[in-house]
């Protein structure tokens, strides 16, 4: 039911979205990666269920797939029923190079014939390079694919939802420190997005996903949130939302420390007679500059910066769970 009504939630946003500006990290096919900003319309995803329009600040990553167009899968049928017949080996030659000219979406199709017990591979064939298995090894390798690829692009959202679908774009232009680097669709793997405004009160609104920005994980556990802080700045940090931590018994905690057994006893955060400066799990908690001293920041905390860098935010657990689902929403104001 709670599925249900977020896809509601989210079919029934409409209208013509402007542009936002996000930071992102995109991992390629080839193994690179590129960090920086880029501007990006809310997400028009396709889906079996229908088209869903999905606000860019609920999206927290997209693994990107191969994709399926009927005229290329029209075209690579063709081909392979040249392959799959008893041909000259010019005509098999000529029909196995076309098939290696098609854009990376024909996969979709050569898989698809492969699968399809009516398409059994002839001994004819079986005898001549120029074969359907040879010419799917040969574009998986020219576009950098592994087995495990998907056919659709598969978006999270909000930390804790995965849907399946076709996110219609060519190319990202990406703003880096080497200048902008235009990627086209078909060499990205996956991408982050991290999204933040400025709401009207003049605070700076992100969000913090359990599934990633967990302080014990090694790998993008850090949000940085691009805001510089010089020494004697005054701040102010809230925060509120619920996660479930599946590293700590998939207990439900709060900025603030508060945490929920699965029996559905709560407990708080720590007692008057602790020592409430140190984070406890579940805790908001931040940094200025990357290698700088994790301080708790809890649900609400009023601070003054004691060091010049970046201000980056986390969720203090010792442990990281990819398995971890909700997130906790941010604000950061400058005084």
């Amino acid at each position: 039911m709670k599925l249900q009504n977020f896809l509601i939630a989210i079919c029934l946003t409409g209208g013509i979205y402007a542009q936002k500006k996000v930071d992102i990290k995109l991992e390629l096919r080839d193994g690179n990666s590129i960090i920086g900003t880029t501007t990006l319309n809310d997400v028009v995803l396709k889906t079996n269920y229908g088209q869903l329009n999905i606000p860019i600040q609920n999206i927290n990553s997209v693994q990107t797939g191969i994709g399926s167009n009927k005229t290329v899968s029209d075209k690579a049928n063709g081909y392979m029923k040249i392959l799959n017949n008893n041909n000259s080996e010019d005509f098999k030659k000529e029909a196995f190079e076309n098939l290696l000219k098609l854009d990376i979406s024909a996969i979709s199709a050569l898989t698809d014939y492969l699968s399809n017990p009516k398409n059994i591979t002839s001994e004819a064939e079986i005898a001549s390079e120029y074969t359907i298995e040879n010419a799917l090894s040969e574009l998986k390798s020219k576009y950098l694919v592994s087995d495990e690829t998907k056919t659709e692009d598969v978006v999270l959202i909000d930390g804790e939802y995965s849907m399946g679908g076709t996110w219609t774009f060519e190319k990202l232009d990406v703003k880096t420190e080497y200048g902008v680097l235009s990627i086209p669709k078909e060499k990205i793997k996956t991408m982050d997005i991290s999204y933040s405004e400025m709401s009207s009160t003049g605070e700076i609104v992100l969000k913090l996903n359990a599934n990633k920005h967990i302080s014990g994980n090694k790998s993008g556990g850090w949000l940085k949130t691009n805001i510089n802080l010089k020494s004697g700045a005054k701040f102010t940090i809230t925060a509120n939302g619920e996660i479930t931590l599946a590293s700590l018994s998939n207990q439900k905690y709060k900025p603030d420390g508060t945490y929920t057994t699965v029996e559905g006893t709560t407990y708080p955060g720590y007692s008057s007679a602790e020592n409430n400066t140190y984070p406890i799990y579940g805790n908001l908690v931040f940094k200025i500059g990357e290698n700088g001293e994790m301080i708790k920041a809890g649900a609400k905390y009023n601070g003054t910066a004691k060091s010049n860098g970046a201000l980056y935010i986390s969720i203090y657990e010792t442990v990281y769970n990819q398995a971890n689902t909700g997130s906790y929403t941010v604000k950061i104001s400058l005084k």
